[in-house]
């Protein structure tokens, strides 16, 4: 799919007019939490962007604050950025800058550009005006260049209490813009960083570190979300002040936005540990770990963020276009086997006891490359209970019913001639008789059944877990509430059923139970003990309120 929008435009321009031999972009998240759907727009533009055009594709770690990151989300970050099949030409962290950044800002220092301030950051935020009204200088902001040097070199040996001081650039506390109304550059917060230990005290701010980073790694396009658009004069006076020689440049789109789903860090993070979500690869979840272990494959999040294209506007995204992307992508390549979910036994009469036979069944009837499996067929066998009904009750009942003859998916003609109940009146099985001579593939077409289903054969049936999953927020609760008032505790379900024999299901591949919807094997699963996602249903269920589109 070719996808025309700004940014490409940009780039074409910057090529032709030799601004630059190539594209160098990068996905720079902060390694706080796990990504998310929302981040994989950034993630797969970014390189994709890089490629077409044979530049290169740089993954940085923005690890500037050590108190809240962690390796453990360095690495899963890793795996989910890998798994969507972004490589990386080159890995960095911003703490491999850390001495160069110190160093850069010591320049603005010298240069009478930057000042240690001693307010408190209930003091700053009090003098920084807002936007009808400018902020006020610090009584620190004339300390000479002499002085500023001394406290800066001494925030970094450890002279001071975290939060005593703080660098702050020294531009306009008038400006318009309230990013240039003198911001923080560093402040001193020890801490154990993941990746320099306790070499460091402070540490900078990010809109300080980011630009320089940008420019050490000759990063050409800046790409990134709408809400930095304010803090692109800020990111450009880094850049010259701090004498940079490579000048990149900031280009923002609007985030991807996904309706009703939960994706702060903190919000999960308290999911977590409360346990009302499995993890942070939970399935309900759209964290990109999340969405693997439910078996969405990668190849339909790149078409998803293709279609949306980069927009320069903002908007929210209906968590049902994107399955719907997931749906269409598994029509087309995912294996098709049989399995049953709510099982009731069919006891096939007049079949002999003791016999299997094995019949042939195309992996998927549209695409041959997938092959075929053998598919048992003998006197016991297990369909869905709702494809039975004692009495039909209508001409569009086109399922198997007392009297009335279906096609076995397959398989044979079976007719329905009587139930079995337990003591509670629940229908334990079916007793049906078969037609030997309806063999699937043997031409015959005498009669017409009554609706063809699938079914799977009891002795060699593997039992299976079958975990259903809806959204985990419910819709119709005000958005503002606290989110633990507003999941749905219907939204994970359990149940247990059977996959036909030869399916050989292997783990996160999502493959279709027929006519039941796609699945996936989950991790948990071991020889033992089968256990399935639900990837997404045949259909989509989503039913919008009158008005709602």
């Amino acid at each position: 799919m070719e996808n025309r929008h700004f940014i490409r435009t940009i780039i074409e321009e910057d090529l032709r007019n030799k601004k630059h031999d190539v594209p160098v972009t990068r996905f720079p998240p902060e390694p706080n939490g796990f990504l998310h759907l929302g981040h994989a727009r950034a993630i797969v533009m970014n390189h994709s962007l890089a490629k077409e055009y044979g530049g290169r594709f740089h993954l940085r770690f923005d690890d500037t604050n050590p108190v809240t990151e962690d390796a453990l989300f360095v690495e899963g970050m890793k795996a989910d950025i890998a798994w969507l099949g972004c490589h990386w030409d080159a890995l960095y962290f911003a703490s491999d800058y850390f001495e160069t950044m110190y160093q850069r800002a010591m320049v603005l220092v010298k240069k009478g550009k930057a000042y240690v301030c001693d307010l408190t950051p209930e003091a700053i935020k009090e003098t920084r005006g807002d936007l009808k009204n400018p902020g006020e200088n610090s009584p620190y902001r004339e300390r000479s260049i002499a002085e500023n040097v001394r406290l800066f070199e001494g925030m970094r040996r450890g002279e001071y209490a975290d939060g005593a001081r703080v660098l702050r650039a020294k531009i306009d506390m008038a400006s318009p813009n309230m990013n240039m109304r003198d911001p923080i550059i560093y402040r001193i917060q020890r801490g154990h960083h993941h990746n320099t230990g306790d070499a460091w005290c402070i540490y900078p701010m990010y809109d300080f570190a980011h630009p320089l980073e940008d420019a050490i790694e000759g990063i050409t396009h800046s790409l990134c979300s709408l809400e930095f658009e304010d803090h692109r004069p800020l990111y450009d006076w880094f850049v010259k002040h701090c004498e940079m020689e490579n000048i990149p440049r900031q280009i923002e789109f609007g985030k991807l936005l996904i309706a009703n789903q939960i994706t702060g860090k903190r919000h999960i993070r308290r999911l977590v540990e409360a346990g009302h979500v499995d993890g942070w690869d939970d399935p309900r979840l759209i964290t990109l770990s999340g969405l693997r272990r439910r078996g969405v494959p990668p190849q339909a999040i790149h078409q998803f963020i293709k279609a949306l294209g980069l927009p320069k506007s903002q908007g929210e995204t209906d968590i049902t276009m994107f399955y719907e992307t997931v749906r269409d992508y598994l029509g087309l390549h995912a294996r098709r086997v049989h399995a049953i979910i709510n099982p009731v036994k069919v006891v096939i009469t007049n079949y002999p006891e003791g016999q299997t036979e094995t019949l042939d069944a195309p992996f998927h009837r549209d695409d041959e490359t997938l092959g075929s499996r053998p598919v048992p067929f003998g006197r016991e066998l297990y369909i869905e209970r709702d494809d039975f009904i004692e009495h039909k009750p209508n001409k569009k009942w086109k399922r198997l019913a007392l009297g009335e003859e279906v096609r076995l998916m397959h398989a044979y003609f079976i007719k329905a001639h009587d139930v079995i109940k337990d003591d509670q009146g629940i229908i334990q099985a079916i007793h049906c008789t078969y037609d030997k001579a309806t063999r699937s593939g043997s031409g015959f077409n005498d009669r017409k059944p009554n609706g063809t289903i699938h079914f799977v054969e009891a002795s060699h049936a593997t039992p299976i877990e079958i975990r259903l999953f809806d959204e985990l927020l419910k819709r119709d609760v005000d958005p503002d509430a606290p989110i633990e008032t507003r999941i749905d505790p219907q939204s994970k379900r359990v149940v247990h059923g059977y996959l036909e024999a030869h399916a050989t299901p292997h783990q996160g591949e999502a493959f279709q139970f027929t006519r039941l919807g796609y699945f996936a094997v989950d991790k948990d699963s071991d020889d033992q003990n089968i256990i399935v996602n639900r990837v997404v249903e045949l259909k989509s269920s989503y039913k919008p309120k009158p008005g709602q589109k």
